[in-house]
């Protein structure tokens, strides 16, 4: 089998933290080969297994697993969450609508993910004079945040600054970097708080074709359990702020500063 065939059964054909299942699958994979030498009356003795054979034995794919995306996007805010079965990538849309002032979060979140909307919208209130937005920009707007796979369960504090990110992008219309991703808590005041699951989340973004990321200071110590070929192959920036986080993460527009003085 080439590498590139385990990599598609473990990507795309699994979904564990342990490896019984992909042992049942290259179980399946062998008896499939042996059922199709039989059947065709074939000699030879062996097989090379690369991806396209792996899909033609196997079948369609179960699972997809997340990916940067193609262009910087408004309102759009790749973000790291944690599960059971390791790290995946969290793209989080905000979209905003005349209106009288709603927050509307779907996704199938739970409360504290919700809390966090409310802290992030928090903290952008409390910056709007330095964003240039209007005092009372909220009141005239219905603010739509909406976390796609609404039917995987979404909790945990961890995507306060995603969620605050996607925010300020959607409302000052700044695209976000597609190539970035981030992760942190958020609290009223901007600061960044430390979060878990760190190894899983970088793993995630190396295997989505991220190229930066966005942690939280207070992580950096726990960078020493990350292996090393994966702290190499991504670009890992630590924030304090959430201002800092704007300035790693906005596309800003040519000759025209992020923040007003």
């Amino acid at each position: 089998m080439t590498s590139g065939a385990i990599l598609e059964i473990i990507r795309r054909y699994t979904r564990e933290a342990g490896v019984r299942s992909l042992e049942r699958i290259i179980a399946s994979l062998c008896r499939k080969i042996a059922r199709d030498r039989l059947k065709k009356n074939l000699k030879q003795k062996k097989y090379r297994i690369s991806v396209q054979s792996a899909q033609k034995f196997l079948g369609t794919p179960k699972y997809r697993y997340g990916l940067a995306e193609e262009n910087d996007e408004i309102g759009l805010t790749t973000g790291l969450a944690w599960t059971e079965v390791g790290g995946e990538l969290l793209q989080i849309e905000t979209t905003l609508m005349p209106g009288s002032g709603k927050l509307i979060i779907t996704g199938k979140l739970g409360d504290v993910m919700q809390e966090s909307a409310q802290a992030a919208l928090s903290y952008v209130r409390s910056r709007a004079s330095v964003l240039g937005l209007e005092a009372d920009f909220y009141q005239k707007l219905d603010i739509h945040i909406h976390v796609p796979e609404g039917a995987i369960p979404k909790d945990g504090p961890s995507a306060g600054i995603t969620i605050a990110t996607t925010l300020v992008s959607a409302l000052i219309k700044a695209p976000v970097k597609h190539q970035l991703a981030m992760t942190g808590e958020i609290t009223l005041r901007g600061r960044v708080l430390p979060i878990g699951g760190l190894t899983e989340k970088l793993l995630a973004a190396k295997r989505g074709n991220i190229t930066q990321v966005l942690i939280p200071k207070e992580n950096e110590r726990n960078l020493n359990d990350v292996p090393v070929k994966i702290r190499k192959s991504l670009d890992i920036c630590v924030v304090n702020h959430m201002d800092e986080v704007l300035e790693k993460a906005l596309v800003k527009k040519e000759g025209k500063e992020l923040f007003k003085s």
